[in-house]
């Protein structure tokens, strides 16, 4: 699938640090037409500890992966916590293809917290 360069210009743009608000009052947790939005955590050991050219493009990289998904809702990058954050519409499978898109171009990635039903394709 194609990535739309204002796309993931705008994605590489939402990847940056807010440190604003708690995560729990910026992260979505319904989509405009009000059904729940699924999530799931990732951890990337050493991030934060990058020369800064190879975390920009880790992070270009990042980007690329998740923009080619259109139910990508919200994406944060706590780089202090080496932690992506990602909220996307319910789509069955989807959760276990995005994080191991992720976890093929950053092997080092370990996905946190899924409940085991989000990992599962249903069966139609």
């Amino acid at each position: 699938m194609e990535i739309k360069a204002r796309e993931a210009c705008a994605l590489r743009q939402a990847i940056k640090l807010q440190g604003n608000k708690p995560l729990y009052e910026r992260v979505p947790t319904h989509d405009d037409q009000g059904r729940s939005l699924n999530d799931f955590m990732m951890i990337f050991p050493g991030l934060r500890d990058l020369p800064e050219v190879q975390l920009r493009e880790k992070i270009k990289l990042m980007a690329a992966i998740l923009s080619r998904c259109d139910e990508v809702v919200y994406v944060d990058l706590n780089l202090p916590l080496n932690l992506l954050w990602v909220s996307l519409r319910q789509k069955p499978g989807l959760v276990l293809d995005l994080s191991t898109g992720i976890k093929a171009s950053f092997p080092e990635s370990m996905l946190v917290g899924v409940p085991q039903d989000a990992l599962v394709r249903k069966k139609r």
